[in-house]
């Protein structure tokens, strides 16, 4: 059978698609974003604040301290990240790049809720701690107040979210 050379040349290019597709995946993905996915491969850990429990995504490195939760367009009602850092010291955080209303609880190093502050989106002004922290929990706007805990209650951190990893 005769097979005309402009169908062959056409069948060999398609033959190279699903190829050239895979090589080019990782460029593509990389250059469709506006900069990092959200760190969806943080550990997380179960934590009890006032009457609810959380799954708790574990922010302990320089990195996911810096990217917290910018970038993401929700998160669960029964979600949130906790910061951990190595020594209580005056804290603030600013939501740049973060898209939804958050609470912030700060607490020291014992666990001890030391303030609550509510953050709206995008805005750079520092939100401070009213006393040294060691730990902060960002959760959904409005949720901190559904759980009961108040300022001057002792939470139980996690055993695995209690120190830095650096």
């Amino acid at each position: 059978m005769n097979v005309p050379p402009r169908m062959l040349a056409l069948a060999r290019s398609q033959s190279r698609l699903p190829a050239l597709a895979l090589l080019m995946l990782p460029v593509l993905l990389h250059a469709g974003g506006c900069g990092p996915p959200p760190p969806l491969w943080l550990r997380t850990t179960k934590m009890q604040i006032g009457t609810k429990p959380f799954t708790v995504e574990v922010a302990d490195t320089d990195q996911t301290r810096a990217t917290g939760l910018m970038k993401r367009d929700s998160m669960p009602n029964d979600h949130g990240m906790i910061f951990v850092f190595k020594s209580e010291a005056p804290r603030a955080f600013y939501m740049k790049n973060t898209r939804i209303p958050l609470d912030i609880i700060f607490l020291d190093a014992s666990g001890k809720i030391v303030s609550f502050k509510q953050m709206k989106p995008y805005d750079l002004t520092e939100i401070p701690s009213d006393a040294p922290a060691k730990y902060a929990i960002e959760m959904n706007e409005g949720i901190f107040s559904s759980t009961g805990a108040k300022v001057g209650d002792k939470l139980d951190i996690p055993a695995d979210a209690r120190d830095p990893k650096e």
